[in-house]
């Protein structure tokens, strides 16, 4: 009786048992739930982090008009420069005046008068030097500083005049002919101007500067001097900061290269001719290529690329690479930044644009004046631009362009890059010179990616579903109470361990062993079999069911061995004693040390665990009735396997399959350690590769932050992380899909 009321007033929720037991049922519920939706939060957190650190790269640049003002000063501009953050501009004219003005409002702050022989006929500028040529053929030097210093916490420029080749003119054309056209380079060794003259001779004078042991003076000397007489008028003139070519613009549309690397025009120039009439020509950062700006307001890049000439013999070839449009009016201007593969371009109308070359990106565009531009300077930063007009009008403008070096077609598209031979997926994000384009490409860091996780599946899905299938259904109990438990916590070992063993030990080993390594492979698989079908005949006092893998383990040892041992003769008798240089002379396949089969050995390994754990115990908890219904049909045990415990167990299997390839996808240690980290896109087992998780340990402690390569690298992690979480979605309904298939069961 008793009893009967305790259970009713259970029943009834009015016992203390029962609202203990209810509380703590709804606290767990809440605190599950409460937990399961964190996670969804702090992923998705993470997913609009990276997105927010990574959409600025992909924003146009701004550009706004700061002031306007008549050119400070008096006479015709020849040549505008400024200061490296756009406080200051210096103006030089075709009265010898050097006028140095404050950007905002035009207001002179210093004012110089050069000492000019005759009148200006050219002038042309390297950086901030300036070389005047005059109507008596000399050339005057002259290099424009802003020195700044600070007090009182204020920023105080100082404007200076420098005399590279000091302060008297230096005699070009001994003719005394006027000079046209001028171009002007200045190298650690050596100072090179070409100049034009009134009646088209065409002069290249190389001089070096020595410094005197008395006095420490420096002295220009003239090394060598050339002269070509031109054909056609010269419109323009460049001189590559190397000394190695000269490029004119000679009549219209005729583009010719010199090779003056012997200081002489000792070979025949490359014309280019173009259907459209040249209207300017600058060389852009680095020199590597030339921008020729067109009449009908295209501008084309052109660069040196190797080829091979009518002889066979290997030839560098001006080559187009690609052109920017963005209207119909003839260009008069063109400014390349000083740090960068961006110019601005000014035409005939008024209207200023601005381009990237490596992402082909017009970046911005706008009106600038009812007249043409003819004077364009970039500040050191690219942060302030002038613009001048044929009025004598000054535009200073502020540019917001941080990210210019990035599009679609750059990160995931082929690009051309200065000093390749063809256009290629490339990732170098950083070196040593100013004057380096990065290239930024995403796809050799995927492609490394799947490549690493495609060798080290290769490897580890037939012996981690192997040894599931074995150890769930065939290994004996006691027996399996060990080697699962072995296995799983060989998932707890430190991948940065795994890959100090795959780089210091493991690599080694296998060049030195490679013929050995795969003589194992093909003694494996045999081996097995023969080991099995003798067991067949062994006595039955032997036939321990359920033990039969402890006993393959000193097969193991033994094939090992001997894979080992014939290594060196199989290479001597079929590989002239060395595989690897045989694969290298005959075959063409390159070895690297640390490659992709290191990689995936040592990463399969890693990732078997996973694969394994969750496949095992999925077979092992398929219900003993189906086994049991299905070998009292008469099925054998491998029948009763394919046909029952495997469909049963599939979604798990499945799940197991996509955690590991999931696992080696997000590897980050072992890859970096165990390859070559060489952002190359080959299959070849023997090279290594880089991968998206390799690259960001590596290079984000070194990005800048808030830089063109720090989103970049924020832009692999997004990738990284979107295409995980593709796979887990695909990987998640095929698994209720497979689910519901064999529910059934």
């Amino acid at each position: 009786m008793n009893s009967t009321k305790r259970q009713q007033t259970l029943q009834a929720g009015k016992h203390p048992l029962y609202r203990r037991r209810f509380l703590k049922d709804k606290l767990a519920q809440h605190f599950v739930g409460i937990g399961g939706v964190s996670v969804i939060i702090a992923i998705l957190l993470i997913f609009f982090y990276l997105l927010y650190t990574v959409i600025p790269m992909f924003e146009s640049a701004e550009i706004k008009l700061e002031s306007s003002y008549v050119s400070p000063g008096k006479g015709k501009t020849l040549f505008v420069g400024v200061e490296e953050l756009g406080e200051m501009a210096v103006r030089f004219t075709d009265l010898g005046e050097v006028v140095f003005f404050n950007t905002k409002d035009g207001a002179i702050v210093h004012q110089d008068q050069l000492v000019i022989p005759a009148a200006i006929t050219a002038i042309t500028d390297h950086g901030d030097r300036i070389l005047l040529g005059f109507a008596n053929g000399n050339v005057l030097a002259v290099r424009y500083k802003f020195e700044s210093s600070y007090g009182n916490d204020m920023r105080k420029l100082t404007p200076v005049l420098e005399y590279p080749l000091g302060e008297a003119p230096v005699v070009l054309d001994e003719d005394g002919s006027a000079l046209q056209k001028l171009a002007f380079t200045v190298t650690d060794d050596a100072i090179g101007i070409a100049a034009v003259t009134e009646d088209n001779r065409l002069i290249y004078s190389r001089y070096t500067q020595e410094q005197s042991f008395l006095d420490e003076s420096i002295s220009t000397v003239l090394e060598s001097s050339s002269v070509h007489q031109m054909k056609k008028t010269v419109q323009s003139l460049s001189l590559t900061p190397n000394l190695q070519y000269l490029y004119i613009v000679a009549g219209e549309d005729n583009l010719l290269q010199f090779n003056i690397a012997r200081s002489g025009f000792d070979e025949a120039p490359v014309l280019r001719h173009f259907k459209t009439a040249i209207s300017d020509m600058r060389l852009l950062l680095g020199g590597s290529s030339v921008l020729v700006g067109l009449d009908n307001g295209e501008i084309q890049q052109w660069m040196q690329v190797r080829g091979k000439d009518e002889a066979g013999e290997n030839t560098r070839t001006l080559t187009f690479i690609r052109k920017f449009s963005s209207g119909s009016q003839p260009v008069t201007a063109i400014a390349t930044e000083h740090r960068r593969k961006g110019f601005a371009v000014g035409d005939e109308k008024g209207q200023l644009t601005i381009y990237y070359t490596t992402s082909e990106r017009t970046l911005a565009h706008i009106e600038v004046a009812k007249t043409k531009l003819t004077h364009l300077a970039w500040s050191a930063r690219a942060q302030n631009l002038l613009a001048v007009d044929d009025e004598e009008k000054i535009y200073a403008y502020k540019v917001r362009n941080e990210y210019p070096e990035v599009s679609w077609d750059v990160l995931w598209g082929k690009v051309w890059y200065e000093g390749y031979d063809e256009p290629d997926y490339i990732w170098q994000s950083s070196a040593s010179t100013n004057e380096f384009e990065p290239k930024l490409s995403l796809v050799p860091l995927t492609f490394g990616t799947i490549k690493a996780a495609f060798y080290a599946m290769l490897f580890a899905v037939p012996i981690a579903l192997l040894g599931a299938i074995y150890t769930a259904q065939f290994m004996a109990p006691t027996m399996r109470q060990t080697v699962k438990p072995s296995i799983e916590i060989m998932e707890a070992l430190p991948t940065v361990i795994l890959g100090f063993l795959a780089g210091l030990w493991l690599a080694p080993l296998v060049e030195e062993q490679l013929a050995g390594v795969f003589v194992l492979l093909v003694l494996l698989p045999p081996g097995f079999l023969l080991c099995a079908w003798l067991w067949r005949y062994a006595p039955v006092k032997f036939n321990i069911e359920g033990w039969e893998a402890a006993i393959l383990i000193p097969v193991v040892f033994l094939l090992i061995w001997l894979a080992m041992s014939l290594g060196q003769p199989i290479e001597d008798l079929f590989f002239d004693g060395d595989l690897r240089t045989y694969m290298s002379n005959v075959w063409g396949i390159g070895y690297d040390q640390r490659n992709s089969l290191v990689v995936g050995l040592m990463m399969g390994f890693a990732v078997i665990p996973t694969i394994f754990s969750i496949a095992e115990d999925a077979l092992f908890s398929v219900p003993q009735h189906l086994i049991r219904g299905s070998l009292a049909l008469g099925a054998t045990r491998w029948q009763t396997l394919m046909r029952v415990v495997l469909p049963a167990a599939s979604p798990a299997i499945f799940s197991a399959l996509m955690m590991g390839f999931g696992r080696a996808v997000g590897e980050t240690m072992i890859v970096l350690m165990a390859t070559g980290n060489t952002p190359i896109m080959d299959m070849n087992i023997f090279e290594g590769m880089r991968t998206l998780s390799a690259n960001i340990a590596v290079e984000v402690p070194e990005a800048e932050v808030a830089s063109t390569h720090y989103r970049v690298l924020f832009l692999a992690a997004l990738v990284l992380f979107m295409f995980t979480f593709l796979v887990n979605t695909v990987a998640e309904i095929v698994r209720q899909r497979l689910r519901q298939r064999y529910s059934a069961l």
